[in-house]
Formats: C-alpha cells, structure tokens, sequence
C-alpha cells in the first residue's frame, strides 16, 4: 500500500510537554491530617480552595472524592484531570450554592483580608450536613505565645515590612497573596465565625508535635492550673478546656478543624 505523499510531508504529532508533579504547599502532616478526617467519610463531591500546584486535591481524588479545584493562581495547578477554576476567597466562589458535600481550605484564611466572606462562602456551596475542613496556623501554642510576648508577633506573622515584602516579592513575583501572612485568626475567632455562619466545630487537631514544647511543660502547668481554679460557668462562656486542650496550646505550627454545617 502507497503511503500518500500529504501524509509522508507531515510532521510527527508534537506531545505537549509533561507537567511536574504537584508539590504540598503546606506541611505534608497538615495533608495527612485532613486526609485522616475525611478518609472514614462517605465520597462525594469536594471542594479543594486555595488548591495551590494540586497536590492534595490530586490526593483525595485518588482517594474517591470527586474533587475539584479553586485558586487565586490557577496557571500554578498541575493536576491535569482535576478541573481548577479562578476564585478569589475574598469574593465570590464561581460555584452554585449548595454544590459540594466536602469543603477543605487548607492554608487560605490567614493570606486574606476577610475570612468573614470565606465562611460565609463555603457556607453557601455546602449542602446542608456538608463537611467543612479548614486549617490555619496555631497562634495560641504555648512557643508561639512565648514568642509573641519576647518580639511582639509570632512565627508565622512576623511584620510586614518593606524589606519583608521584597523578600517574598523575590519568592512569588507579585503573587503575594500566596506567601503573605496578613491576618492572623486565632482558635477563638475562628470558632465564632464558623458559629456565626451556621456551623458546628466537630474536632479540632494538630498537624505535628513542636520538637520543644517540653521546655514549656511548667508554663502549661500553670495555665491549667488557673483554668482548673476558674469557675463553671466562666470556663464554659470563655472555652477554657478548648483552649487548654492538646491540639491548642500543645499543639504545632498548624490547627486543623473539622466542622459540619448545620
């Protein structure tokens, strides 16, 4: 058989270049902590914001999930069959109301001006009995409160600075939203916004143990000690024991907390 000649003339198919694989974003123990959360959980449709380069929504899509993905950034998802939406936690989410079971934002309040809009937010695209899974770093552990009182800001919220800006202006262009920590949400205000906005707190958990916290075990002593010695009532109006709690004040660099919406 005579190969036709339009067809000898014509160039080899050209295969697009391949992705690199997604990379973890956050602490990979912040990845495993959601993922025990959800794992035990009916699969169904899940929401992954900020999604990042995609590596955990590529992880619970393997896991079942049917997931898919919202960043500020999408041109950073490399997740090929996972489909990745613009959307901005500031604003509105490009998704109908009451679309997904599952909502997980891993890393995302602390870089936004308004968490307010961001509950409210997952509030709506949730289904009723949906599951929130949210983390955020944990200002309240006994290195970090250390910290606060010796320099004035925390590990994760140092000053942002001019020199501080062109540092990470070196690290992401003029993506700063993506390393910028602008807005630190300690446990107590994120309970009440999530309160506030028709959800019940679940669990709250660590990422990892800090390899010092030893040091501060005489400081945790003393504040249960006091909480131990705060009356009934006033414990239970201000969270005593959850703010006295392992995943808290002994906490790690991160909290993770699991809600259901109402």
């Amino acid at each position: 058989m005579t190969t036709p000649k339009a067809w000898k003339d014509s160039p080899a198919p050209v295969q697009p270049p391949a992705r690199p694989p997604a990379e973890p974003m956050a602490w990979p123990e912040i990845h495993d902590g959601v993922a025990r959360i959800l794992d035990p959980l009916p699969r169904g449709p899940l929401l992954d914001v900020p999604s990042g380069q995609g590596a955990l929504a590529g992880r619970l899509s393997r896991a079942g999930f049917r997931v898919r993905a919202c960043d500020l950034y999408p041109e950073l998802f490399r997740v090929a069959d996972i489909e990745i939406r613009r959307g901005d936690l500031s604003g509105t989410l490009p998704y109908g109301d009451a679309e997904f079971d599952y909502v997980v934002c891993v890393e995302g309040l602390e870089h936004i001006e308004n968490p307010h809009q961001a509950i409210r937010e997952f509030a709506r695209v949730l289904s009723a009995g949906g599951h929130l899974v949210i983390s955020t770093p944990n200002i309240l552990n006994l290195e970090e409160r250390v910290k606060w009182l010796l320099y004035g800001y925390t590990s994760h919220f140092k000053p942002i600075s001019a020199e501080h800006q062109h540092m990470r202006r070196q690290q992401s262009g003029e993506r700063q939203e993506v390393t910028l920590h602008i807005n630190p949400i300690a446990y107590t205000e994120l309970r009440y916004i999530l309160e506030k906005y028709g959800f019940h707190v679940l669990g709250v958990y660590k990422d990892r143990t800090k390899p010092r916290l030893w040091l501060y075990a005489p400081l945790a002593a003393l504040i249960r000690l006091v909480g131990w010695f705060t009356p009934g009532p006033r414990r239970r109006e201000r969270w005593t024991a959850e703010l006295q709690s392992e995943a808290i004040l002994l906490g790690g660099n991160t909290l993770i907390l699991h809600a259901i919406k109402k």
